[in-house]
């Protein structure tokens, strides 16, 4: 199992809830939330603006063509009891991925704390060590 959390993700007046992996292994010098292109094109982002850059990201499967538009989105984490203040992030548009990833960054930003990742156990870096929540199944 991995954490997923749900996010809310803003650009203007579309908003978006998605399901997204906390994935300390992408690593990004800002936080970036790289989506389907289903989501992108739901946040009004698809086909890509002409401010995204097409960028090749190296990933464990090979080299990954990618869309990255800077400070595209306004991102939040959503659980039963709490929402998180949005964070500034790049949106990344992957045309082969399944499922929304968070770089390491962006779990920085939006103050998540894996604790266990096997089990899929986390918590918000201002809680207890005893508070955990558990992951989000996939959607």
């Amino acid at each position: 199992m991995v954490v997923r959390v749900r996010l809310r993700v803003k650009r203007g007046n579309k908003v978006v809830e998605l399901i997204a992996v906390a994935n300390s292994g992408y690593e990004a010098s800002t936080p970036q939330l790289l989506v389907p292109k289903n989501v992108a094109r739901d946040l009004g982002l698809w086909p890509p603006p002409p401010e995204a850059m097409e960028l090749v990201y190296d990933t464990a499967g090979g080299p990954l063509r990618v869309w990255c538009i800077p400070r595209a989105v306004n991102v939040a984490v959503v659980t039963p009891d709490y929402v998180s203040n949005e964070v500034v992030a790049d949106l990344v548009i992957s045309p082969f991925a399944d499922e929304a990833l968070m770089s390491d960054t962006l779990i920085e930003a939006l103050g998540i704390v894996i604790e266990a990742a096997g089990s899929g156990l986390w918590r918000f870096r201002w809680e207890p060590k005893e508070k955990l929540r558990p992951s989000e199944k996939k959607s």
